[in-house]
């Protein structure tokens, strides 16, 4: 069985930092894009870093220069370092596994998400 645990998540002051981990269980991430998407109430899904097997990355403008996505392979883990968050990062946050179609990423395993908040 497939598993993507997330952790991390929790209420942090805007300007602070916090660091999203994903953890795969019945999944090896090495052999995977890999990506991080967000979603705050009313809104749709927004893909906001991606992590591609031949160790390249991706953010979405939003959070260029704020966020870092990285991986350990021993610890078949994936993180989302987040920085100088914003309110407007308020969301739940999710893992993803996947691979590239037509040049985009697609997204094929699910973790079950964690919330993040940013206020005051």
């Amino acid at each position: 069985q497939v598993q993507l645990v997330e952790s991390g998540g929790g209420l942090v002051q805007p300007g602070g930092s916090l660091r999203l981990s994903c953890v795969g269980k019945g999944i090896v991430f090495g052999i995977f894009d890999m990506g991080w998407y967000r979603q705050a109430p009313g809104n749709e899904r927004e893909l906001v870093a991606t992590s591609f097997r031949g160790n390249s990355a991706e953010y979405a403008d939003s959070v260029k220069g704020r966020f870092t996505i990285s991986r350990d392979f021993a610890k078949n883990t994936v993180t989302l370092q987040m920085n100088s968050l914003k309110p407007e990062d308020t969301a739940v946050y999710y893992c993803s596994a996947g691979d590239q179609v037509a040049g985009r990423y697609n997204p094929g395993y699910w973790g079950q998400g964690t919330q993040v908040t940013v206020s005051s």
